[in-house]
Parts: C-alpha cells; structure tokens; sequence
C-alpha cells in the first residue's frame, strides 16, 4: 500500500493574521507570514498546501492565493465553494487541485458535505469549466454510498470524504457506525476509480481511527496541525502528523 499524502491546510495561520491586520494588509508588521508557513510545511514533509478561499474572504485573500500558487514547491489545493466569482478566481491561478465544498457564512468552519445529488446540474457546469482548465477535482462529502455514486457520475478524478462526525463522535456506538460508514463509503468511491481523500476534524489522537478507513489517498488537515504548532512549532507539528499517518495500513 503507498503512503498515506498529507495536504496541510494553512487557512487558521490567515485567520491569525487577520485578527490583527484584516482593516490593514499593507501594515510593514502584518503577521504571520503564510508564504513562510507554507513553506515550514514542505520542508516538514507535507505533500500539498490546502487553501480555502471563501466568498466572505474571512480568512485567506484573492492575493494569499496568487503568492501560494506562485511560491509553493508541492501542490496547492484549493478548497472553494461552488460560486461564480470564486470559479473565476480558480481559472485565473490554476491550482493543482479544486475541492468543491459547501459554505454557509454563519458557519465557523465548513460543515457536512455537498449535496451533490441536489445540485448536480451546477456542479456539473463548474467541473467541466475546471478540468478543461486542467484542474483536477475533488468533491467534499458525507459518507454515503448515494453521495459516492452521484460524484462518480460527475466525472470528477477525487472524493474528499467528511470525517466530521467521526472526528467528533463521543459515543462508542455512533463512533463505530460512523468508521463503517466512512469504510463503506471508501471502498464504493474506490471501486468506481475515484481517488478516495478525506478530512475534517481529524487530530493526532482520533487518527488512529482514521486509519482504519480502506483506499486512502490523501488526508487534508489544518486546525489540529496549527493548534499543536503554538506548543511545538509548525515543522514539528507536521513531522508528528506524518508520523501517526506512517501506521495506516499496517
């Protein structure tokens, strides 16, 4: 089986920075640098920087994107919402990747998964309009077999899977129905060609269970990676995200 990748999401680093300097970007003491965090990450092992820019622009800005695309060495995935304006920013920079994912602004952090059966048609549009640009695509969805066939029949080349519920789960027996249904979920997206991603919410002690999930690509981990940063520093930090990640599959 071939290493699990790990795409370090970098948005709460933007959020930081804005808690400061959002009214003042041209500030000679705006802080934190997310070029430089980026680049801790690489150099730590990552495999991909995960950027997401949001119609609201809470945290990372038109330009933070157009910097990454233009100085990372890896990849860069952009997670967006499924919205003109941002597809439009997505066809001007070319990321590697696009993850569509729902957003709602009263949300503090993208919550649950699209529903790709109801919007099909959209989505629809917006894929081809990537690909034809040469981005590959990923869909962020809950794990359920009618989710996983409705993304395959989009063409896209990912899934990126919901572990929220998961992640956060504090009953043994919802804890063990959501790992099935994340398996379930991985082996049909698997079965169907879809390279099978997941993320949200996962952190150094509950991706143990993580790693019980079949067919795994890649996971896509931000809060958990900066929050442990602020003890042990960024390269740190991912050096023992990797670390835990090294037992998957064995």
């Amino acid at each position: 089986m071939a290493d699990l990748r790990l795409g370090v999401n970098i948005d709460h680093v933007a959020t930081l920075r804005q808690a400061r300097y959002a009214t003042m970007p041209e500030s000679k003491n705006v802080e934190p640098d997310l070029i430089a965090a980026a680049g801790i990450c690489e150099r730590a092992g990552a495999h991909g920087i995960v950027a997401h820019l949001r119609a609201d622009r809470r945290h990372m800005q038109d330009r933070d994107i157009e910097r990454l695309r233009a100085s990372i060495m890896t990849k860069l995935n952009l997670e967006m919402g499924n919205t003109p304006e941002i597809v439009d920013v997505a066809l001007r920079i070319l990321p590697d990747e696009v993850c569509l994912v729902p957003e709602k602004r009263e949300e503090v952090t993208t919550e649950g998964g699209l529903d790709v059966i109801g919007q099909h048609t959209e989505l629809e549009t917006t894929i081809k309009r990537l690909q034809t640009a040469g981005i590959r695509v990923s869909l962020f969805i809950d794990p359920t077999l009618e989710q996983v066939d409705a993304t395959a029949e989009l063409g896209v080349e990912m899934v990126e899977l919901h572990t929220g519920k998961l992640a956060n789960a504090f009953a043994e027996k919802i804890q063990k129905k959501e790992l099935e249904n994340l398996q379930a979920a991985a082996k049909a997206a698997s079965e169907l060609k879809l390279q099978v991603n997941a993320g949200h919410g996962i952190n150094y002690t509950n991706i143990a269970l993580i790693c019980n999930v079949p067919h795994l690509t890649e996971l896509n981990i931000g809060h958990s990676i900066i929050s442990r940063a602020i003890f042990v520093g960024l390269e740190s930090a991912v050096h023992e995200m990797l670390a835990a990640m090294e037992n998957y599959g064995k």
